[in-house]
């Protein structure tokens, strides 16, 4: 895929100071025009806030990646799917104001209790999610399905600079190895993991084209090959140097979360993905001049 092939067009990013929406700002803004408000200056689940601020500021592109998490480290867990499925459609409801988006999905709209290895997006409806957050994206997924102006991406697992490093395996597993900690997980697990800077190039293709220049509306956003999550344990002790145990709570292996790609292979036939490998090293070299930043207290837990 050849980067900065479009010109440059009014992009707003919901969710822009999370660890994904973060990696959007800082490369979109090269080349586009950025408006990234935060929560103050922009409560997405506000119907006449939110056509307030797309009337004023003419978006071109919504890249919607805000969310209520229900993760762990989250403070409020309540009303997730009411929240979450309110931003989305206060942005996405009238196509003047919001004449085309980028929705940032998930695989958990194929339902966490029915996963197969390597779902296709025609899995989607098979089975209805019950876990509010997986719920909210399956409700925006189906109304998409009828939707001119927007385009789905459903990554699975992405990892990078900026993301959680007390909950997230990947970032998790670095900052435990570089502070000498043993890397613990709960079980092993094959996962479909992109790096954030693919997803970034991905989604600027996305940004580039009009929904009718599209051979879809919803992409599975996965790598080639899944990996399992001792297996990345070992290559970050690689990468890393360090010798520290690795210890897994439960034996066997749980369900395996992976997408299948062949919608974004033929979408994107140039599409070159970074390596786990490769990736994992740029990771450690970000932790390592952050290190003193890096509070040992949040990597107790489990990822």
């Amino acid at each position: 895929m050849r980067s900065g092939e479009g010109s440059a067009v009014r992009v707003l990013i919901t969710g822009g100071s999370g660890f994904i929406g973060r990696n959007l700002v800082e490369s979109l803004r090269e080349r586009h025009e950025v408006l990234a408000p935060t929560h103050s200056e922009l409560e997405l689940t506000d119907h006449d806030a939110v056509h307030s601020y797309l009337a004023v500021h003419r978006p071109e592109v919504v890249v919607h990646g805000a969310v209520k998490p229900g993760h762990r480290a989250a403070k409020d867990r309540s009303g997730i799917a009411e929240s979450n499925t309110a931003m989305f459609h206060n942005l996405a409801d009238d196509p003047e104001l919001c004449p085309r988006m980028v929705f940032l999905s998930s695989g958990a709209v194929y339902d966490e209790r029915h996963y197969l290895p390597k779902m296709r997006e025609i899995y989607l409806g098979t089975h209805v999610p019950t876990d509010p957050n997986g719920y909210a994206k399956y409700l925006a997924a189906r109304w998409i399905e009828s939707a001119e102006h927007v385009v789905e991406l459903r990554p699975f697992g992405v990892y990078g600079s900026y993301e959680d490093y007390s909950i997230r395996f990947i970032s998790n597993a670095i900052c435990k190895a570089l502070l000498g900690l043993p890397i613990t997980l709960r079980q092993d697990r094959r996962f479909d993991y992109v790096w954030v800077g693919d997803l970034v190039r991905i989604v600027e293709y996305f940004i580039d084209r009009s929904r009718g220049e599209l051979r879809y509306g919803a992409y599975n956003v996965t790598p080639d090959e899944s990996e399992n999550l001792t297996g990345i344990a070992h290559m970050v002790l690689e990468v890393t140097g360090v010798d520290v145990p690795i210890i897994i709570a439960m034996s066997g292996e749980g369900v395996e979360y992976s997408g299948d790609n062949t919608r974004l292979r033929e979408e994107m036939p140039g599409l070159e993905l970074t390596s786990l490998r490769y990736s994992i090293e740029m990771l450690v070299s970000w932790y390592e001049a952050r290190i003193d930043t890096l509070d040992r207290s949040k990597l107790l837990v489990d990822a």
